[in-house]
């Protein structure tokens, strides 16, 4: 689903600020002494002139939270509220409280709260939270949407008013008329935005004061809540806007147990953007968080992954990259048509019978054939041979040429160029897929390349090339996968995959136990086997027994060797299923 971003709205003048909460300040005896009172003048230890006016307070005072990285995994309504409170709220004069099980109050109250910057907190939910939070804050005065619950609260020095019916009467509350703004928000019902708004697309906002004087107050007529009579009475000091916070952002998944949550955040000036799952499958939300660049981020749900996970994930969408057929996932509605071979020589494969420039269009024609057959998208790839099996041990005795990285780099950044993605493929001899891999950092650090492990051409110390097909262990590709995993978290790269050539189930070793928990990478199985097409469809189904959940799968068309070679239109129909990935050698 592409993220909603909703991006961060001025607030409108609240004027002379959010005045009289319906009560009106009375006298504290009620025998008129308070008259003859306030006609003494002011003692000498008074800091104030009777003239002098204290500055008004801010409804709310944000700050940056604690860390860089924040998340709130819960789906808990009254958990979520109060935990956007605390990771943003210094203080606050005003509170909006609704009931946890009432969706349109809390719908009210999150777009109120959006509106005005107050913070808006729940009743109904564990016991004391809401109590401890109106407390930490510091609020004086709550305004209550629905059938609130107060049981729990200490109410004696707090001024509690209901919000009208109508909402066009919240003036009577705030003194200051509302105005229905529009705001950004992506298309469709369920965005964040319309899930605020008391109408989809709008927020309800202070408009500029029509009258600068403080409204007259008029005594409360009835219960604040639930039957509940105010415990105290007076008069609300006049609120200067929010302190709102700078350069942060909210990512939330969208529960609609967020909705008071999310409209403390808006109102004090995050911008929020919903992502559902890894937030590396969103373009929309990476492209967000790569313009606004925020300093803090806070998520909010279950589908975030944990900490560590929000944290690193995150970081990778803030740089923006994205792969070849977009977002930062390798197989997110994306199929791979590639070119094998080496560019050094034609006798590889297809993709070295070409210039660079003639191969980069020829992939691209390739992949041009397969995507009316698929509503994903086609992405042209190459996978080139960077380390290929010799049938002499060489200077350093593994069997195993290794070119230099130089080689490769005008092909890369080719295919970057033109969105296409590299596959780097490794056949190391008696060496080690590791210590190969390891010689190509520089290649890995490009955004568009993976790699390809093919255990056919891995050696044990007394074999040698074509007497026998090699073999790699699980653990060996595990080592692998752990490398090249840290390597994408600690530089902020896009996942890379891992191809592993395989046509004999002997060729990967407890293959069971392949390492298929580090989302950094994506595993595929490239089904190798070459000829008839009905020996080649027995492989295909032997190698699906016992994959490993979650693994991708990868199918080689052999120009001159397959009888016959599929087309793009039986590839996609007669494999089953249909491959994530398809080369031509």
């Amino acid at each position: 689903m592409p993220a909603s971003p909703v991006r961060k709205r001025p607030h409108a003048r609240v004027a002379a600020a959010v005045a009289a909460l319906i009560l009106v300040l009375t006298a504290c005896s009620g025998d008129g002494d308070s008259d003859e009172e306030s006609s003494e003048p002011p003692s000498s230890g008074s800091s104030a002139s009777p003239t002098e006016e204290a500055s008004p307070r801010p409804t709310s005072e944000a700050h940056a939270p604690d860390s860089a990285y924040t998340l709130l995994p819960s789906v808990d309504p009254t958990e979520i509220a109060v935990g956007v409170s605390r990771t943003y709220l210094t203080g606050a004069q005003v509170a909006i409280v609704a009931p946890e099980g009432d969706r349109a109050a809390v719908l009210r109250a999150a777009s109120i709260g959006a509106s005005t910057g107050a913070p808006v907190l729940l009743s109904d939910g564990p016991v004391g939270e809401l109590n401890t939070e109106l407390l930490r804050l510091g609020v004086v005065g709550v305004v209550t949407i629905g059938s609130v619950d107060l049981g729990m609260v200490d109410t004696t020095s707090l001024i509690v008013a209901p919000a009208p019916e109508d909402v066009t009467d919240l003036g009577d509350i705030f003194g200051i008329p509302l105005t229905a703004v529009e705001i950004p928000a992506a298309e469709g019902s369920d965005d964040i935005g319309a899930l605020l708004a008391l109408e989809p697309g709008q927020v309800f906002t202070p408009g500029d004061r029509a009258d600068e004087s403080t409204p007259e107050a008029t005594p409360s007529d009835g219960a604040t809540s639930a039957g509940q009579e105010p415990t105290a009475v007076g008069e609300l000091p006049e609120l200067a806007p929010p302190v709102q916070v700078e350069a942060s952002a909210v990512i939330a998944d969208g529960d609609p147990s967020q909705l008071a949550g999310l409209g403390t955040a808006l109102g004090i000036g995050a911008d929020v953007i919903r992502v559902t799952g890894d937030i590396r499958g969103d373009p929309t939300a990476i492209a967000a968080l790569s313009e606004l660049q925020p300093e803090t981020l806070l998520g909010i749900g279950t589908t975030l992954g944990s900490e560590v996970d929000f944290t690193w994930q995150t970081a990778t969408a803030q740089t923006g990259v994205e792969l070849p057929g977009g977002g930062q996932l390798v197989f997110d509605s994306k199929r791979y048509i590639a070119l094998y071979g080496s560019p050094v020589t034609p006798a590889l494969g297809l993709l070295g019978e070409q210039d660079v420039e003639a191969t980069i269009a020829r992939a691209a024609q390739f992949a041009r054939l397969y995507q009316p057959l698929t509503e994903d998208t086609t992405v042209p790839a190459l996978e080139i041979i960077v380390t290929v099996a010799s049938n002499s041990a060489g200077d350093d005795g593994n069997y195993s040429n290794e070119w230099d990285s130089s080689t490769f780099v005008p092909l890369i950044e080719a295919a970057a160029a033109a969105g296409q993605y590299v596959v780097l493929d490794f056949q190391p001899g008696r060496s080690t897929f590791l210590s190969q891999v390891q010689q190509y950092e520089d290649l890995l650090a490009y955004p568009n390349v993976g790699i390809a492990l093919d255990p056919e051409w891995r050696l044990t110390d007394d074999q040698v090339h074509l007497e026998q097909i090699g073999s790699v262990s699980a653990a060996e590709i595990n080592e692998v996968v752990t490398y090249l995993a840290d390597f994408v978290r600690e530089r902020t790269l896009p996942q890379k995959v891992i191809v592993l050539h395989q046509f004999q189930l002997r060729m990967i070793t407890d293959r069971q136990d392949l390492d298929m928990s580090r989302s950094e990478v994506a595993l595929l199985i490239h089904a190798d086997g070459l000829g008839s097409q009905g020996a080649k469809q027995a492989t295909w189904r032997t190698l699906h027994e016992g994959a490993p959940e979650g693994i991708h799968w990868g199918w080689k068309n052999f120009v001159d060797e397959d009888r016959p070679m599929l087309t793009p239109e039986q590839t996609y129909a007669d494999v089953d299923p249909v491959p994530d990935f398809v080369s031509y050698q």
